[in-house]
């Protein structure tokens, strides 16, 4: 099973809630995230009315009405349009050396279709 391949940890973000933090250093290239089936989630919400406000704020529209739930910390990574991970795909990688207790950061355009840029 995969998913945050690289050790993490939670705190308070200066950009937005809480944040994903590297707990040691992390090399240009390395595989960050994958998705798991069965782990990570995609959803419709027409299939679970009760937790929608969830799931639309934790999770992702990546297709029309399918929405990514992942099942770990990463589903509190922040939005930067200066991104040190990417973001796109079932696999995402450090874009860029990511220094111990640096907040890693994806762009949420490259995956979330219904992002507006007000997730606050």
């Amino acid at each position: 099973m995969k998913m945050l391949m690289v050790t993490t940890y939670l705190k308070q973000s200066e950009i937005h809630g809480w944040g994903v933090f590297a707990k040691e250093k992390i090399a240009k290239g390395t595989l960050m995230w994958e998705f798991a089936p069965g782990f990570d989630l995609e959803l419709k919400l027409e299939d679970f009315p009760p937790q929608e406000c969830y799931i639309r704020h934790y999770g992702s529209m990546t297709e029309p009405e399918i929405y990514l739930l992942c099942g770990d910390d990463a589903r509190f990574m922040n939005h930067s349009e200066n991104p040190n991970v990417s973001a796109s795909g079932s696999q995402n990688f450090a874009l860029r050396d990511i220094e111990p207790d640096e907040e890693i950061v994806c762009d949420y355009r490259e995956f979330d279709i219904d992002f507006k840029g007000d997730w606050k």
